[in-house]
């Protein structure tokens, strides 16, 4: 008994190393970008606050081709290091902030300024968030994504279904890649915070089926997506979520800021958070348990600046 004892760790181990050297083989296939830590903007005394959260920002850019143009999906991933629960935040692509160097402007802007560094900057000095960590795609990641698991079930509205081809009414239906996209991407239906729930939906009921992958499927499944993503996370990071992959709970979704003022201003629409400050405290309690949250002299200023600029409370 002794001696099939040593023999099982033994093969344990070895099949261990095996598939880790697999996994870090497919992981050179990632685009990689590296951003030195000290160009990503954090408020004094923010990263202190979230030491038991890892923040990870989801950036989808609105073209097909290559990574320009605006971040119109942006979620927030926000995992509690001690129980595995993730929670996903989308901010509201046409949110009225304070873009470094570029004045007051919508929030998917600052990617098309800056790519990843000004939009984790924008995110980090906006929100009180200590963001280092990003995964970039264009939207026809999803569409390859979703066909690639076979399709993914949706409950749709009547005026959900007016939009999707090869659909006309209410129901629960199966979406192919296409479908999907057009259904996650929809918002002149209702909002566009209606819109970002959709693509929550989507996100979420693929990543269920992700979970329930064999280690073959998964290693197909990873040779096909690697290659068209960006991030900065090291790989010894992207192989440790990988095997804690299971373990992962998305326990909550919602939109950010709760409450937003329509306006135009120079002919645009914006959506000014009412008001950003209090915003930013109720998300913190939401996110982070953390109550009666006070925010950074930073938030406090842009906060201000908008009421003054617009007028909105």
């Amino acid at each position: 008994m002794k001696k099939f004892f040593l023999i099982s760790i033994v093969i344990f181990l070895i099949i261990l190393l095996l598939v880790s050297i697999l996994f870090i083989n497919k992981l050179n296939k990632i685009n990689f970008v590296e951003i030195p830590k000290e160009e990503i903007e954090i408020s004094d005394g923010v990263k202190e606050k979230l030491n038991e959260y890892r923040n990870i920002v989801l950036l989808g850019i609105d073209n097909k081709g290559d990574y320009v143009g605006r971040s119109d999906c942006i979620i927030i991933f926000s995992l509690n290091e001690k129980n595995g629960k993730v929670k996903m935040t989308s901010i509201y692509r046409d949110t009225y902030v304070e873009v470094p160097n570029h004045g007051y402007t919508k929030i998917n802007h600052a990617y098309a300024y800056g790519k990843e560094t000004l939009a984790l900057t924008t995110i980090n000095r906006n929100l009180d968030l200590d963001i280092e960590d990003f995964v970039t795609i264009n939207f026809e990641v999803v569409k390859m994504v979703v066909d690639y698991l076979g399709g993914v079930e949706i409950n749709l509205t009547d005026a959900e279904a007016s939009q999707i081809d090869g659909i006309d009414k209410a129901g629960t239906y199966n979406l192919n890649g296409e479908q999907a996209l057009k259904y996650g991407r929809t918002r002149y239906i209702d909002t566009d915070y209606k819109r970002t729930e959709r693509m929550r939906n989507v996100i979420i009921k693929c990543f269920e089926k992700i979970q329930n992958m064999s280690l073959i499927e998964l290693n197909d499944f990873l040779d096909r997506l690697l290659p068209e993503i960006r991030t900065n996370i090291d790989k010894k990071e992207i192989t440790k979520m990988l095997t804690k992959l299971n373990d992962i709970k998305i326990e909550n979704s919602m939109g950010w800021p709760y409450e937003v003022s329509g306006q135009i201003i120079d002919k645009v629409w914006y959506g000014i958070p009412v008001n950003l400050k209090d915003c930013v405290q109720k998300l913190h309690k939401d996110l982070f348990e953390q109550e009666n949250y006070e925010t950074t002299t930073v938030v406090n200023n842009i906060s201000q600046k908008i009421i003054e600029m617009t007028g909105v409370k």
